[in-house]
């Protein structure tokens, strides 16, 4: 037994050498990384973080130790090494004046495309977007008939209290469908209720703390149960219903008239297909996924904690219905021309939009080369870059 016990010591000893050895090559050859908290060999800092509440747990660090990290500041997410920025000149900093070093996405379990594909294919989607109505009139009728569809099922509440999540939910990501899909759903069809259902429960799954520990600790959480391994489900039963609609799409398209987003893809993947390109099946879908996950949640969620500000603020809204009773009136829809004679009410949107901090730690960058930031070097590596919003009160 003594020499088993001996042994096991041994071993224990070189493991945790190998560890800090490990630990030390990476800050030693990380340039001149900001201070932070110590953190230790695999886990991080993560028992010092609280993942159920990630963004204010990082604010309290940040506003407890001011003097000591100041607006940026080093933490490890399980072994992943990540740069906090905090607040709005730091950010000013890094994402106007280094904005092409800064423009890269950090790897975290929502991200779906990066690098260079990444930006190919999103250039490709806003200029369509555009030509099919984003900032056109076309998109301002697609919204104003979605929008008639969402005042009558308001009305069919009869004036009792209700739940409008879903409604507004509901109402965003049909315009996106009358975009992407060239039409829109009945709000009770089976697929798009299968959709809706797949977005919010997605949504939540990446707020919990399972999806937390997957970002630190991705290979050990692909083999232990948990609620996690919905989002791959979710992504996954996403991906076939929007692949059913580009086949749909392939079967009935007309090169010289393209209806929607599906259709303006398969054209550029027609006249890409002789050579190595970037616009595939597979990068249609995704860009696809991406365009609604990023489409549905933040638009349907801001209108939801508008109205609740509103609700909270009875002054502020009755304003803003004596401007729209005087530039609008009550007999037509508002349109965007409507805006420039509506000062107050663009100002409250505007607040609403700063207030509620949608994204409290926002999506996770990364440099694109070596970048000074201060007095600090950032080295290219795979190196997230979290930034965090000071939040403003207003009123």
């Amino acid at each position: 037994m003594e020499p088993l016990g001996a042994t096991t010591v041994f071993l224990v000893i070189c493991i945790s050498c190998l560890l800090f050895l490990s630990a030390w090559r990476k800050r030693s050859g990380s340039g001149k990384l900001p201070p932070g908290p110590i953190a230790f060999p695999i886990i991080g800092n993560t028992l010092q973080l609280n993942t159920k509440n990630l963004p204010q747990h990082i604010d309290e660090v940040r506003l407890f130790s001011c003097e000591k990290y100041g607006s940026i500041f080093t933490i490890y997410l399980g072994s992943e090494r990540v740069v906090v920025l905090y607040g709005y000149e730091i950010m000013k900093e890094a994402l106007i004046g280094l904005g092409e070093e800064f423009s890269g996405r950090g790897s975290i379990i929502v991200i779906l495309l990066n690098g260079e594909r990444w930006k190919k294919l999103r250039r490709f989607a806003l200029t369509n977007l555009r030509n099919f109505g984003m900032g056109k009139k076309s998109i301002e009728d697609r919204i104003q008939e979605e929008t008639r569809f969402l005042v009558e099922r308001l009305r069919n509440t009869h004036g009792r209290p209700f739940d409008p999540t879903l409604f507004l939910t509901h109402a965003v990501s049909n315009v996106i469908c009358s975009i992407v899909f060239g039409d829109r759903f009945d709000y009770e069809d089976k697929k798009f209720v299968t959709l809706i259902n797949i977005i919010d429960e997605n949504g939540k799954l990446q707020r919990s703390p399972w999806t937390a520990l997957y970002n630190f600790f991705p290979t050990l959480m692909d083999y232990l149960p948990g609620p996690h391994h919905r989002l791959f489900k979710n992504a996954l039963e996403f991906r076939r219903f929007v692949l059913e609609r580009v086949n749909m799409h392939k079967e009935s398209l007309d090169r010289n008239c393209p209806r929607d987003f599906i259709d303006a893809f398969l054209i550029k993947m027609e006249e890409r297909k002789n050579g190595q390109s970037d616009f595939t099946v597979g990068s249609l879908v995704r860009s696809t996924v991406e365009l609604f996950v990023a489409g549905t949640g933040t638009t349907s969620v801001t209108m939801k904690f508008g109205l609740l500000i509103l609700l909270k603020y009875p002054e502020i809204e009755e304003k803003v219905h004596k401007e729209i009773d005087r530039v609008i009136g009550r007999s037509r829809s508002p349109c965007m021309t409507d805006r420039s004679q509506m000062p107050y009410t663009d100002a409250v949107i505007h607040e609403i939009q700063r207030y509620i901090n949608l994204v409290p730690l926002g999506l996770p960058h990364a440099v694109t080369r070596d970048v000074h930031l201060k007095q600090y070097l950032i080295p290219k590596v795979n190196f997230d870059i979290k930034l965090v919003c000071a939040k403003i009160l207003l009123f």
